[in-house]
């Protein structure tokens, strides 16, 4: 198998596995809708950039230590449970603690076709620790690197270069996925970013964040 063909199959598995609906897309459309497209792609770059770190980890065998070790994976394991319950239960309050209040626009947010500048910038490092801590904290994005990106190098090529490439493969297709819906979004933010399609919204991720945080911290670990 060559480079190029090892990357080619790889990258039916990794579009595949991006186009099926999941929690990083949950997490895009509600950054996209709630709060300002820049917000929703600060987001995807830290799913990406968490993406990327398991990637590589995969390549040099800091994965494999994690799926040989009952206790490290068990810890990581309980680390992202309770940061996407934090993170699913902080939305679930939000939405019902001002299901009364008018939404107010986000720092960055489009309103009346103005752009409202964040001049430090801290709204798009939020979005982009939010995605990254979110992958990062997934030992299952860890596992199923451990389990495809060995299978897709060549022999006598640099598993670290050749994990790079394909840690690359899979977040340059999330990416166009992230901005197809970013963009698709913002065609239906007249309906979208109304006080109760936010609410909405940020109860369906929140559910979806708690159910999953829940999931990871209550399946066994084999």
């Amino acid at each position: 198998m060559t480079v190029y063909q090892a990357l080619l199959a790889f990258a039916v598995v990794a579009g595949l596995l991006t186009l099926a609906p999941g929690l990083d897309t949950a997490l895009v459309l509600r950054s996209s809708i709630s709060r300002s497209r820049g917000f929703a792609f600060a987001t995807s770059l830290g799913i990406n950039t968490g993406a990327m770190v398991w990637g590589i980890a995969a390549a040099v065998g800091v994965s494999a230590l994690l799926a040989a070790s009952e206790v490290a994976y068990r810890l990581l394991t309980l680390a992202g449970a309770a940061y996407m319950v934090w993170l699913g239960g902080s939305l679930l309050w939000k939405s019902w603690r001002h299901r009364e209040a008018p939404t107010q626009p986000e720092v960055g947010a489009h309103v009346t076709g103005v752009q409202v500048v964040n001049p430090a910038g801290h709204q798009l490092l939020r979005g982009w620790l939010t995605g990254a801590g979110t992958n990062l904290l997934n030992p299952k994005v860890g596992v199923f690197y451990i389990a495809t990106i060995p299978q897709f190098i060549p022999s006598g090529t640099s598993p670290l270069l050749m994990g790079m490439l394909l840690a690359g493969v899979h977040c340059m297709l999330a990416m166009i996925w992230f901005s197809a819906l970013i963009f698709a979004t913002g065609f239906l933010s007249k309906w979208l970013k109304g006080a109760r399609s936010i609410r909405t919204i940020d109860r369906i991720t929140g559910t979806v964040l708690v159910g999953f945080g829940l999931k990871l911290a209550l399946e066994p670990v084999h």
